[in-house]
């Protein structure tokens, strides 16, 4: 059933094209069947795997795979870490939640998925995925080979590796082609990190997994088109055909997964270090914002800023302006700081504070590499494979950065464009307007017994 809040998120969606509309080299070129064939991508895609009944199984086996893989990486984590991995603990526990330890029961996840990655590059699985995709967005979107199967790429493998694969054709993509190629990387996340996503949000949100998965599938059409619509291909260009050969290649089974693992250990060093630089940064942001005077009542924090300025997004994409405030701030958390971040807090929301569809549409929102750490990483990378084209790589990037952020928003609303009943969602409980679960009773003189002091408050209720 169509509703209002879908034709909300329908402002979104022209909101997105809109803005990069506005910083497009060529205006008039703007790429109508592109945009046909992309939302006819996003928008078939996401019925087929929700709304076709014969493929919920699909649905239910990439949650069943994801626990699967959690459970068994919790094997080999209990054995190098004990209890701290999620083993039995040496003494009683009084805080069950407190023996959740990031570092040793999620990230050990990227591991395993790194590792299983380049086995299945091995032997021959995930190119053939590929290439499916790649066949698919050339032939839908008209896109070159070359193009085509880089984006593809980019939904399973990071933004380093996809270069790699196409390494061959790098110095013959066009300048259009190259920054597509650039932001389809920070419109979408890497197979390794999206099930550690599926993790963090399995208690908050039903068929995470396959949300999160669906989400960087969806994203790359949209990262396709809003790329083309900021740098526009040039007329009569024809784009590199691809044969699919790749310099991405391992000697043996073992040889791909001790490569994987080594692979996985960076980018797990890379996320602890990332993590604690950037929460210990916001939290000393805000200590110097609190000795600015207090407005409406509260003191400035980096999350109100980051929300008063993200709040017309969040709204655009089909959110309630009750949620908006807290939905743009995780925009700009994942902004800022890293998605990996913004999904850990969106995890972090109590129920009562945002409504399932809310968390459905951040979701998809947040699951891209577009943040400001990854413009680094996009410049270093290519720098490397393609140093001749350095200086070009880095007069686009930004227009890279801000392509593949709202690449992810713009997927975010044609989701909250469609029917809740697709995915499952009833009608949204009340959202509480402000923190206030236990507010304050009316002053009594309280005979405030001693020994109930040391029972566990009710305003503790909202840290799970």
């Amino acid at each position: 059933m169509f509703r209002l809040e879908n034709a909300q998120s329908l402002v979104g969606l022209a909101l997105t094209v809109l803005l990069c509309w506005l910083v497009s080299e060529n205006r008039r070129e703007f790429p109508w069947r592109l945009a046909i064939g992309a939302l006819l991508v996003q928008v078939g895609l996401i019925f087929l795997l929700f709304g076709v009944p014969a493929l919920q199984g699909v649905v239910l086996g990439i949650s069943q795979a994801v626990d699967g893989l959690a459970a068994g990486t919790a094997k080999g984590t209990q054995f190098v870490f004990g209890y701290l991995g999620g083993g039995d603990s040496p003494y009683p526990v009084t805080n069950p939640n407190a023996g959740f330890v990031f570092a040793f029961q999620v990230l050990p996840l990227i591991l395993v998925i790194s590792a299983l990655s380049a086995l299945l590059w091995h032997w021959g699985i995930l190119k053939w995925i590929i290439r499916g995709f790649g066949f698919l967005f050339e032939k839908v979107m008209g896109m070159g080979g070359a193009s085509a199967t880089a984006t593809a790429a980019n939904i399973f493998v990071g933004m380093v590796e996809t270069p790699i694969i196409i390494r061959a054709y790098l110095d013959k993509l066009t300048r259009s082609e190259l920054f597509l190629m650039m932001v389809v990387g920070l419109a979408t996340v890497a197979g390794s990190t999206m099930v550690a996503y599926a993790l963090v949000l399995k208690d908050s949100l039903p068929n995470a997994a396959a949300h999160v998965l669906v989400a960087s599938v969806v994203s790359a059409p949209a990262g396709v088109l809003l790329a083309r619509v900021v740098i526009p291909e040039a007329k009569g260009v024809q784009g590199v055909t691809a044969d699919y050969t790749s310099l991405l290649r391992y000697e043996s089974s073992i040889d791909a997964i001790s490569k994987g693992v080594a692979d996985g250990l960076m980018v797990v060093l890379n996320i602890s270090a990332i993590l604690i630089v950037f929460v210990a940064l916001v939290a000393i942001a805000n200590l110097v914002l609190g000795l600015l005077p207090d407005i409406a009542g509260a003191p400035v924090t980096i999350e109100r800023v980051l929300g008063i300025v993200f709040s017309p997004l969040a709204w655009s994409m089909g959110i309630s302006w009750e949620e908006a405030s807290k939905a743009g701030w995780l925009l700009g958390v994942k902004l800022m700081l890293t998605e990996f971040i913004g999904f850990i807090e969106l995890g972090r929301i109590p129920a009562g504070e945002m409504s399932e569809r809310a968390r459905m549409i951040m979701t998809y929102a947040l699951c891209g590499f577009a943040n400001v750490g990854s413009v680094g990483i996009t410049v270093s990378g290519l720098g490397v494979l393609m140093p001749e084209r350095r200086a070009e790589v880095i007069g686009m990037v930004w227009k890279a950065l801000l392509a593949g952020f709202l690449a992810t928003c713009m997927t975010a609303s044609v989701v909250g464009a469609m029917p809740r009943e697709l995915f499952g969602i009833g009608a949204d409980a009340p959202v509480a307007a402000a923190p206030a679960p236990v507010a304050a009773p009316p002053a009594e003189p309280a005979p405030a017994p001693a020994p109930t002091k040391t029972e566990t408050t009710p305003a503790e209720a909202p840290k799970t």
